[in-house]
């Protein structure tokens, strides 16, 4: 078994990221601009944007966080969105999820310019990314992907099997891996909550990406010797045996499933990461005008 070390491979990444960041900043005289809006008090979500502001100070990026409490109208929400797509300072803008139940996520992600939409979730980037057009690719897919390609793991002709249809990683990576590109060129099978026979399906995988949200999912019957494992997952429970006072745990029964694998990710220490470097290469492509050419 070898771990696929997301410490290590976005460390290696950021290095990069600040580089170009760097020149950039020379060139145009500012730094590539994120910002991030926050709705309530949702405690992982509270981490994730504190990471992603703190990574964003690391490679040279100016960060802002966005602060509102629940009782935002949706309204209100929108006429802010709006306002920051038409800043030309800001470069890339992500909204937190999940909103409160009056916010409808998707009007939301909609209201979004699809050239600032470093989340990579807007209709405009889901779409290209079909056809295997230049978009900004969803943060945790694209991490995954690059995590791959830094082990160059082989996946032309593999068979994959991605466990979990959300927008936001199951339904991207099905696509991203069968793409005719490196990494991809698997031929891929999506699974869900609703798979007839979920557990022979899996076996099928030479690659298995989880990322059905349930602590310790995948168990080690459910996977072949040599399988290499990718877990989405993060699950918090509250735990007395750390500082911080919760556990994470992935969608895969590590302990159990790595002796049978190949190549597996921790959690954390895994795509967690990942994401956050998926995320720093899309803000830097939003300052470039590389996908999106600025006006």
């Amino acid at each position: 078994m070898n771990l696929l070390d997301g410490k290590l491979v976005s460390e290696k990444i950021k290095e990069q990221i600040a580089l170009d960041a760097a020149e950039f900043t020379t060139q145009t005289g500012r730094k590539p601009h994120l910002v991030a809006i926050l709705v309530g008090n949702d405690g992982g979500s509270e981490t994730y944007v504190a990471s992603k502001m703190r990574n964003c100070q690391l490679v040279g990026f100016e960060s802002t966080n966005i602060r509102y409490d629940e009782t935002i109208t949706e309204e209100e929400l929108i006429a802010k969105v709006k306002e920051i797509n038409k800043d030309d300072s800001i470069d890339g803008l992500i909204v937190q999820l999940p909103l409160p139940k009056h916010i409808d996520p998707d009007k939301i992600t909609e209201a979004i310019d699809y050239r600032k939409d470093v989340d990579g979730f807007h209709p405009v980037n889901l779409g290209r990314m079909q056809r295997n057009l230049p978009c900004f690719i969803p943060a945790t897919p694209y991490g995954i992907m690059l995590m791959l390609d830094y082990y160059k793991i082989e996946t032309a002709g593999k068979h994959a099997v991605v466990v979990g249809r959300s927008n936001i990683v199951g339904s991207p990576m099905s696509i991203l891996l069968a793409r005719n590109a490196n990494p991809g060129n698997c031929t891929v099978t999506l699974t869900h909550s609703r798979t007839k026979d979920l557990k022979t399906e899996i076996l099928r995988g030479d690659i298995v990406v989880a990322a059905i949200g349930r602590k310790n999912f995948v168990t080690a019957d459910m996977v072949k010797e040599g399988a290499v494992v990718i877990d989405v997952g993060i699950n918090r429970e509250t735990s007395t045996e750390t500082k911080s006072g919760f556990k994470l745990y992935g969608d895969v029964d590590f302990t159990h499933v790595a002796p049978k694998a190949s190549w597996i990710t921790p959690v954390p220490g895994g795509v967690g990461l990942m994401t956050i470097v998926g995320l720093l290469k899309n803000t830097l492509e939003a300052a470039k005008g590389t996908i999106y050419p600025k006006h």
